[in-house]
């Protein structure tokens, strides 16, 4: 077992089966629109859109909102992209050659360089935002100490107020 519950198991299972679909559907709603047939274009369409607030049902448990930061999900990206370039497509373009299905090689090397592209923009704007946070904590942290100085200003002047006075 790889650690993770049977219901997290299916709830991934689902999730890929419903964003399949989708891509699915907007895909033969292409086809349809091509040969003339609106009517079944909408369907496809809207039947499509639906699978993707199933897909967003599935997310909402697997990554719920209230735990997951913009960083995390950058993190998290990068993980996905990763593996696609580093294993996931790499092995089927094996497969593929093996195979001598050119047209599929051709493709997987595409992908493979569009996950590695994909990977780094992630990491590029992960990156930055780390930057970012990094300099707000320096001005946070500057106006912390501020405002501590006031204080003890604050606090002196009323302890040599309430000594004069005692």
């Amino acid at each position: 077992m790889n650690g993770r519950s049977i219901t997290i198991q299916n709830l991934e299972a689902a999730f890929a089966g419903e964003s399949m679909a989708h891509i699915k559907y907007r895909y033969f709603a292409r086809v349809a629109r091509a040969a003339g047939d609106e009517e079944t274009a909408r369907h496809f369409e809207a039947t499509a859109d639906q699978e993707v607030q199933h897909a967003f049902g599935h997310l909402d448990l697997l990554y719920p909102a209230g735990k997951l930061t913009p960083a995390r999900a950058l993190e998290l990206a990068i993980e996905g992209e990763t593996y696609e370039y580093s294993e996931m497509y790499p092995k089927f373009r094996h497969l593929a050659v093996e195979e001598g299905n050119q047209a599929a090689v051709a493709e997987f090397d595409q992908q493979i360089a569009e996950s590695k592209e994909h990977a780094d923009a992630f990491r590029a704007v992960l990156e930055k935002a780390a930057k970012r946070f990094a300099a707000l904590t320096k001005v946070e942290e500057k106006h912390a100490n501020a405002y501590r100085e006031v204080l003890e200003r604050v606090n002196a002047a009323a302890r040599a107020q309430a000594a004069e006075a005692g």
